[in-house]
């Protein structure tokens, strides 16, 4: 029973496969330098005047949209995985879409761009005949790169194979996607990547097979930096691995005093139970990851930077208080996990704005993103000093309130937002 109940609850990571059936060659559009307090005068609807700060803008969708997705672009049920990137006056837009949330030989991955969120190019199609999760935009300079992690086509299963990498070549086609293995580990899933000051930085993790045989010991989070969006060092010198045991898809941030504070997910858990835990490291030794246990799991973690205040977009759990760590303490640990996982999956959630507190480790509910049933893999960019477009999946928004497996199995569709902070 304990074999059937884990083989069961296979079905909820994130991460993927490969690529490239040829894609038509998109033109070789103009490309303009374009500062983030451009985007608010480009982009229509963008950056709208709210009150009640935070604030959010009505949602609009983005796919499935037949009449203004370029042809070659083919949706199916299931729209989830995805990342936006700004890069050379036009907006990217990766996304996958599969018959299900779960594993499939059909998966596709699309890379689209726009200038105005109206009109898009289709830039490539991915298709593998395996599943392909995770996208990750990069941009250094002139160059545009998509990592996307490549995992086995079988339903109910997450078996990691490979991260994978292709490039924009001079604004026009991209190339063939290609395995790449940036701490030299088979199976490396990028969580996220992003540009600071001229540096790549990737965070991602190895071990992602493990997490649902409830191996506390066999997950490591590698926190790496590149130059040239190819080859990979520590951000750490010799110190790639900055958390190891239940913990996989980690975001993290910059404080202004040069340290890190990062949310990480728990769902494998370890001696310091099941949930999250957020972490802190001063600048002046960052390979020193101090952690606070969190008894609730805010799945898909991405984190940016606002004035002073750090945010977090993750997903929320809305039984039992929202806590995933229900301390049934009287268990084995890993009878534990899988009650846990067992009742999670069959309880709805919510995609959440939270604030992150870097002095006490700790996280503050703010409010809901439209969100229901399969919700939560959200991307932010920043358009202006307080506005901020944010893009996301989710169930159907009318009732029923659905329960997240619910979810999984029927339709989801992307669809943008801005928020507004204060």
């Amino acid at each position: 029973m304990r074999s059937l109940l884990l083989l069961l609850l296979l079905w909820c990571v994130a991460c993927t496969s490969e690529s490239v059936d040829p894609a038509p060659l998109p033109p070789c559009y103009e490309r303009q330098p374009m500062s983030a307090d451009d985007l608010c005068g480009l982009l229509p609807d963008a950056c709208p005047q709210l009150s009640g700060l935070p604030a959010m803008s009505d949602a609009i969708t983005v796919v499935p949209d037949a009449a203004n997705m370029p042809s070659g672009v083919t949706s199916q049920a299931s729209h989830n995985n995805l990342d936006v990137v700004w890069h050379r006056g036009r907006l990217f837009f990766a996304f996958r879409t599969a018959p299900s949330h779960f594993a499939d030989d059909e998966v596709v991955m699309y890379v689209v761009s726009t200038t105005d969120q109206q009109t898009w190019t289709l830039e490539t199609r991915i298709a593998l005949g395996k599943d392909l999760r995770e996208p990750r935009f990069l941009t250094l300079g002139d160059k545009l790169f998509l990592y996307l992690a490549r995992l086995g086509e079988v339903t109910l299963t997450f078996k990691p194979e490979a991260m994978m990498v292709s490039e924009q070549q001079a604004g026009c086609m991209w190339t063939e996607a290609v395995d790449i293995e940036p701490t030299g580990e088979a199976g490396f899933i990028p969580w996220r990547a992003r540009e600071i000051d001229g540096v790549g930085y990737l965070i991602g993790y190895v071990g992602g097979e493990n997490i649902y045989d409830m191996a506390s010991d066999g997950i490591r989070v590698h926190w790496l930096r590149t130059t040239d969006g190819r080859s990979f060092e520590p951000v750490v010198p010799g110190q790639s691995v900055v958390l190891s045991g239940g913990v996989s898809e980690t975001d993290w941030a910059f404080l202004d005093d040069g340290g890190v504070v990062a949310v990480t997910r728990n769902e494998a858990g370890d001696d310091d139970g099941f949930g999250s835990k957020i972490c802190r490291a001063p600048a002046d030794a960052l390979g020193d990851w101090t952690c606070a246990p969190d008894r609730k799991k805010y799945d898909s973690p991405v984190l940016f930077r606002h004035g002073g205040d750090v945010y977090l977009i993750g997903r929320r759990q809305v039984a039992n208080d929202g806590y995933f760590d229900l301390e049934r303490d009287d268990l084995p640990f890993e009878d534990r996990g899988v009650e846990y996982q067992t009742t999670y999956w069959s309880t709805p959630k919510r995609c959440a704005l939270w604030r992150v507190e870097p002095d006490t480790l700790s996280v503050e509910w703010l409010l809901d993103l439209p969100s229901n049933g399969d919700t939560c893999f959200a991307s932010v960019l920043p358009l202006s000093s307080q506005h901020y477009l944010v893009y996301n999946y989710t169930s159907p928004l009318n009732p029923p309130d659905l329960a997240w497996n619910d979810g999984q199995w029927g339709s989801t569709y992307i669809y943008r937002l801005t928020l507004m902070l204060p």
